[in-house]
């Protein structure tokens, strides 16, 4: 595919109360909308939403409920729950070493809201936002980083979209232990591969609907679990291809922006939009592209837009 542009923004939203993040998602809310499920649509599945996001998540839901009021949206706090959307499914490459989480998120570009947001609902934290508070990446103020990937298996149960569950890990979290304890209960509603790094460890982990969570060999991952992979699977994901190529590689940014870790199928959903490298224990992450990059910390955030071309360069 030719390279093709992308405009990226990074917002300072605070606790919720100053309107930027009512603002910013409310313009967003049709698109929003339509991600949920008709169940959860119902009195009754408003009920299980809640109940679940209670049971799970405790310390955010004083979070949730003032999001929820700011966003003012018939079915705007079910929505924020992140229990009941329909399942989607990506692609990515990261791995975890010497302190540092570096990925590649791989997606339709027009379905990507890259919007880089700086927040303190419980404690600062610092991520690519999605689904309205949800994160594809972040990390927190006491140096805890964390990305996810698409598990590369296609199933799906109840259980939350795994973006709300690493903004509830940078919340309420200092360590990766801590982080990998408190997901180990939660159900996910598809099979995910997160990855989570501080200053002194890196893993990756498998969750998903239909198994408990698993340590990952290493804390590299891309789009496939402990399973076998299909001849047919990899050879639209080349995700064991990928995987080897980010294990030789490790934490090296220019490999990242090179094939087969760089991907150019955005008409097919496996493109890259951006490449991430976090340096939690520093407090600052850097956002790459192929011809240019963008840092931001907590000591030097700055709100703004930047557009950027994706694809591979000649």
């Amino acid at each position: 595919m030719p390279q093709q542009q992308k405009t990226f923004r990074a917002i300072e939203v605070g606790d919720g109360t100053d309107g930027s993040w009512a603002a910013h998602t409310q313009s967003m809310w049709p698109l929003a909308e339509g991600w949920m499920t008709e169940e959860s649509r119902t009195p009754e599945g408003a009920t299980r939403a809640r109940k679940l996001f209670e049971t799970h998540m405790p310390e955010l839901v004083p979070v949730l409920d003032r999001l929820a009021g700011q966003l003012d949206r018939p079915g705007g706090e079910t929505f924020l729950t992140l229990t009941a959307l329909r399942p989607f499914f990506a692609g990515c490459s990261q791995t975890g070493g010497d302190g540092t989480l570096l990925r590649n998120y791989d997606f339709d570009p027009d379905d990507c809201e890259g919007t880089i947001v700086s927040s303190h609902f419980l404690r600062p934290v610092i991520g690519m936002q999605d689904a309205g508070w949800g994160l594809l990446d972040g990390m927190n103020d006491a140096g805890l980083a964390v990305s996810l990937t698409f598990g590369g298996r296609f199933v799906h149960g109840p259980g939350f979209a795994i973006l709300v569950v690493l903004r509830y890990l940078l919340e309420t979290c200092e360590t990766v232990d801590e982080a990998v304890d408190k997901l180990r209960p939660i159900p996910i509603g598809i099979p995910q591969n997160v990855t989570l790094v501080d200053a002194e460890r890196a893993v990756t982990v498998f969750v998903g609907p239909d198994i408990p969570l698993t340590e990952a060999p290493d804390a590299c991952a891309t789009n496939h679990q402990h399973l076998p992979v299909p001849d047919e699977q990899e050879q639209f994901t080349r995700t064991q291809e990928r995987l080897a190529a980010v294990r030789t590689a490790g934490v090296d940014v220019p490999a990242m922006l090179k094939p087969p870790l760089y991907q150019s199928a955005y008409d097919k959903g496996m493109g890259t939009v951006y490449t991430a490298a976090y340096r939690p224990s520093e407090g600052r992450v850097t956002y790459h592209w192929p011809a240019e990059s963008w840092e931001h910390s907590f000591a030097a955030f700055t709100p703004g837009t930047r557009t950027v071309t994706i694809g591979e360069t000649a």
